[in-house]
């Protein structure tokens, strides 16, 4: 399975939600193989977000939230 990361922005003033997907360098929807590394990424993302963007990994069509150190890892 391949893993995506979906960006989710809202507007402050009108409260409109939007979702992209994030593409690679050539225009292509960026496809992720490893699980532990989409969800590095979208860490990644997140801490540098000075918009205040939301960064999540999609896999197999859901959003996949981060486990904690306390559940151990994928």
């Amino acid at each position: 399975m391949s893993y995506n990361i979906i960006k989710t922005m809202t507007d402050h003033t009108t409260g409109k939600i939007t979702c992209v997907l994030i593409l690679d360098g050539l225009s292509s929807i960026l496809e992720i193989k490893s699980l532990d590394r989409a969800l590095k990424t979208a860490e990644m993302f997140n801490q540098n977000s000075d918009s205040g963007w939301i960064y999540e990994v999609r896999g197999g069509g859901n959003i996949i939230e981060p486990k904690t150190k306390d559940e151990g890892t994928y």
